[in-house]
């Protein structure tokens, strides 16, 4: 059965056991809430995919407490991403990223160009104090698939119930719009796509990418 439990070393306990169990859990990130499990299980993402009716098509976030974890999990940033993370990141930027060979996350998905997985970094205490106690993080947002993201637990418990183990109480979330996704992307211009318009938004993304090239980026 759910439980909605307010942020604490107690709580936090409790989470890292639901997810080193193979359960699902809900906490807080800097724009809404997400439904997260352990990436290296694929019955616990199974399980993700089945209490959100998410389609299998869709791929996961990884949410990490650093940049630096990123390599630790066996992926590279790919340019002009690197560059972008490091003016975004901690924050509401998912940058796709490429896999090394030995890479052992469950969530990564078969592009023509190789193996790749989408990360976050989120900027919140919570959060990081939450990735802190589990480690790296399988992750989506909490709500059904098709409907409404979520800015508290009470909001995600309506929308997900007894299917997830623990829910994370952190208070109300920045939201209700999700991270910026961007690949990058060697044919355009800019070398980047945006795959889906977020919190960033993309006249930030591409002044970033100008000041750092001196010359113009736009697409």
């Amino acid at each position: 059965m759910g439980r909605i439990l307010a942020v604490s070393d107690e709580a936090l306990g409790q989470l890292a056991q639901v997810i080193e169990s193979g359960g699902l859990a809900v906490i807080p990130t800097d724009t809404v809430y997400g439904i997260v499990c352990d990436p290296f299980s694929d019955a616990a993402i199974d399980a993700l995919f089945e209490a959100k009716h998410r389609p299998r098509s869709k791929s996961l976030q990884v949410l990490l407490p650093s940049v630096a974890a990123i390599d630790h999990l066996g992926l590279v940033l790919p340019q002009p991403l690197d560059r972008l993370a490091l003016a975004f990141l901690p924050g509401a930027f998912s940058p796709i990223c490429q896999a090394h060979s030995d890479c052992r996350l469950r969530t990564l998905r078969q592009e023509q160009t190789g193996r790749t997985q989408a990360v976050r970094v989120p900027d919140s205490p919570v959060c990081r104090r939450a990735l802190a106690a589990t480690g790296p993080l399988a992750a989506s947002s909490a709500n059904r698939s098709g409907q409404p993201s979520v800015q508290t637990a009470h909001e995600a418990y309506a929308q997900l119930g007894d299917a997830v183990d623990l829910y994370l109480d952190g208070g109300p979330t920045p939201g209700p719009t999700p991270s910026t996704v961007v690949a990058a992307e060697p044919g355009q211009r800019s070398g980047i796509r945006i795959l889906r318009q977020g919190a960033i938004d993309a006249a930030s993304i591409y002044k970033q990418l100008e000041g750092q090239s001196g010359q113009g980026c736009a697409e």
